[in-house]
């Protein structure tokens, strides 16, 4: 669970930096902001033993943990336009992202981050393992 949580705070940290850079192309950051949402509900997943695919579909995601964490989608909702930047922006003919739109798919991945976080507070807090 950790590990999982360690990644995500990576990747939301890459995409950071990257919106601060001067780049002609902010695609790069909604990757990893996807990534951090995704690694974050897998976290959640990992805590709570549900086995997951590999999928980076984060509203399949959040359906998998709804019945362990009731309201995360309803909650999350807005994340759900991430899945979109999983792969579409890997590839060079994919549709620019604006730095604005990439401000705000690392402020969704922020927001997921800190409500997985506030889930498994109790779990992080008292160093119990599931890394």
């Amino acid at each position: 669970m950790t590990g999982w949580l360690a990644k995500a705070e990576e990747d939301l940290a890459a995409a950071r930096i990257i919106l601060s850079g001067s780049l002609s192309s902010w695609g790069n950051s909604s990757f990893h902001s996807q990534q951090a949402a995704e690694k974050a509900l897998k976290a959640l997943l990992v805590r709570h033993q549900i086995n997951f695919p590999r999928s980076h579909d984060i509203g399949a995601l959040m359906l998998l943990a709804e019945p362990r964490a009731p309201g995360i989608v309803a909650a999350l909702d807005a994340a759900q336009i991430l899945t979109t930047y999983a792969v579409e922006t890997r590839y060079p003919d994919s549709e620019p992202v604006s730095k604005a739109d990439a401000s705000r798919h690392a402020d969704l991945a922020s927001g997921v981050l800190i409500y997985v976080r506030r889930l498994l507070s109790t779990y992080l807090s008292a160093g119990r393992p599931g890394a």
